[in-house]
């Protein structure tokens, strides 16, 4: 085969080849390799699929037409599974990530205009280059309609959910793949998607993106593809830089096109949850059923996709078995200890009154701790503190001469020290913190007060403080 692909290039180029050398393969059965002289350097593949090679030379050539930027194809000899491309190099979007971040927490200005050219290009593809494509070629499928949904939610279920052991009634998860289907189905789906738009298909060369791997493109809707990047699980890009890269994409869009967010946003976050269980199931397959671990690295923060998206979204349709499903994925310690991942904790620290209920952790795994303080010092009682609350210094001055409360504050701090490590160590991301007292006033707040300022001299992690009854 390699003599096939130097045959391709001195024919084509009429030069000879100086050095051919195979390139890594990255979870696919299509085989690389560089070939070059002191003249130029290319890159020659070699993939028995026809028909996905047919789709990617078509499909690069249409994008080519269109002044996107994607690799020429320079010679093909399909008969024999093989092509010639321009080679972009090796430096892939998720290569500069790992490089730029190492050893660092923010996420800094550099990497952060790349992803808004990334995202800035992206509807140039969806919207400009889906004009004219000739989607007769997409491969496997036409469109990501619902048979290619329900491919994805049944490869998520047989691949993912069964290896790992999650409990569910197979029929009525069924039907909530059907609701789920029909609510994706609502989006418009008569665009450009690029399938498998994730870091590592997107090279950067001369200081711009160059996209790669679009074989498996087909029409659908908009918001798959910028959901695919944003929550490509081992990026684990920061949470608020994803909500700016999304607006960043929007504003790209609708330089394009008129589009309502109202509307593109109600069906985006269904579309990530369908990308990631795709991926899940990617995951499981290569994983767990083929043995090739370092997929299973990716699994922790998958789950910490998961557990922010049932945290913040809600996607107006019943679909409480598929919901029951990512719940077990949430707290499951096993599957969040899969490879290297180090995920951040937060910690949420609260005070409340008894008289209006105990806060119910409605945002991460239902675990915690509640601490009752209706048995320590009360300086509500007291006429002089009675309309103040401990964030006043007089309150903290006068909890400072009541031993009793100090002692306790120890054991507690002993206590949740403890938690945290185990937390850390299984890669769980929220754990959440409750005092209550009387009024949810004096003793609970310092508690909480307290707590958190330990928390912050003696742990990396986030810590969020609240104070229910003291709200405006």
């Amino acid at each position: 085969m390699p003599e096939k692909l130097k045959k391709l290039f001195e024919d084509h180029f009429k030069e000879d080849v100086a050095e051919l050398s195979p390139l890594p393969a990255h979870g696919s059965n299509r085989e690389y390799f560089r070939l070059s002289n002191d003249k130029r350097s290319v890159i020659g593949a070699k993939n028995l699929d026809r028909l996905e090679n047919d789709a990617f030379v078509t499909f690069s050539r249409h994008f080519l037409s269109k002044d996107l930027t994607v690799p020429e194809i320079y010679a093909e000899d399909l008969e024999n599974d093989i092509y010639l491309q321009q080679d972009l190099g090796d430096v892939t979007l998720f290569d500069y990530l790992l490089d730029v971040r190492e050893g660092r927490k923010d996420f800094p200005s550099r990497l952060l205009k790349t992803y808004e050219q990334v995202v800035e290009l992206l509807p140039q593809f969806q919207i400009k280059g889906g004009q004219g494509l000739d989607y007769s070629k997409s491969y496997p499928h036409h469109s990501f309609d619902r048979q290619s949904m329900m491919w994805d939610l049944n490869y998520f279920k047989y691949y993912f959910l069964k290896l790992a052991h999650i409990r569910f009634n197979e029929q009525r998860l069924e039907q909530d793949f059907r609701t789920f289907t029909d609510f994706l189905l609502q989006a418009d789906g008569n665009h450009f998607l690029y399938r498998d738009f994730q870091s590592r298909n997107i090279m950067l060369k001369d200081g711009k993106p160059w996209f790669i791997d679009y074989q498996g493109g087909r029409k659908g809707a908009l918001q798959y593809d910028i959901a695919s990047l944003l929550f490509d699980a081992k990026v684990d890009l920061p949470f608020e830089v994803r909500e700016h890269l999304l607006d960043h994409y929007l504003n790209a869009v609708g330089e394009l096109i008129p589009i309502d967010r109202e509307v593109f946003t109600k069906h985006y976050y269904a579309f990530v949850f369908i990308r990631i269980m795709q991926a899940m199931g990617a995951y499981g397959y290569r994983g767990f059923y083929e043995r090739k671990t370092h997929f299973l690295q990716s699994i922790p923060y998958a789950i910490r996709n998961l557990e922010y998206l049932v945290r913040k979204v809600d996607i107006s349709i019943d679909i409480p078995v598929m919901m029951d499903v990512f719940q077990q994925l949430i707290q499951s310690s096993a599957l969040r200890e899969f490879g290297k991942a180090n995920l951040r904790l937060k910690v949420r620290i609260s005070s409340f009154s008894y008289k209006k209920g105990v806060p119910i952790d409605d945002r991460g795994h239902g675990g915690g701790f509640v601490f009752d303080c209706r048995f320590l010092p009360n300086p509500g009682r007291e006429i002089a503190y009675k309309k103040l609350s401990a964030n006043d210094q007089e309150v903290v001055d006068w909890f400072a001469d009541k031993p009793d409360m100090d002692r306790w504050l120890k054991r507690i701090f002993t206590m949740v020290d403890a938690a945290i490590t185990s937390y850390e160590e299984q890669n769980f991301t929220d754990l959440m913190i409750s005092f209550g007292c009387t009024g949810g006033q004096h003793r609970s707040v310092h508690s909480a007060n307290r707590l958190a300022a330990h928390l912050k001299e003696t742990h990396d992690i986030d810590v969020v403080l609240s104070h229910r009854e003291l709200r405006d």
